[in-house]
């Protein structure tokens, strides 16, 4: 897990990713928001599914989209969440169909990057 925390400079697609997450959270109204990007530049969003029967984040969601719309690699995957660090189920999911130097942004629920790791 690479660990480059304090980096701010994101280029225009990661922060793409970044501002469509937070605002699935928002307008949801979920604990967390995420967005993936594909091999394509295709982007998939989603927020925290919290049903009886059936729990996922909002990144494992956003991986899952992805995957039933056909996407074969992720370029990049972002949440926003108030948690220190990607949830390692989540990390999973990015790295199943990405790979593990896929790059995983955390934002907080102001948008400001607080934490870029790999999801290997």
């Amino acid at each position: 897990m690479t660990d480059t925390t304090g980096t701010t400079d994101l280029d225009a697609e990661d922060r793409k990713i970044v501002t469509l997450a937070r605002s699935a959270r928002a307008r949801n109204g979920v604990a967390e928001g995420a967005a993936v990007r594909d091999e394509t530049g295709r982007t998939y969003v989603a927020g925290t599914v919290a049903l009886e029967s059936l729990k996922l984040s909002a990144l494992q969601t956003a991986v899952a989209m992805a995957v039933a719309s056909g996407a074969t690699s992720l370029e990049a995957a972002a949440v926003v969440s108030t948690a220190d660090t990607p949830a390692d189920a989540d990390r999973a999911a990015v790295r199943d169909l990405g790979g593990p130097e896929t790059p995983v942004l955390l934002a907080g629920p102001d948008g400001a990057l607080r934490l870029r790791v790999t999801a290997g």
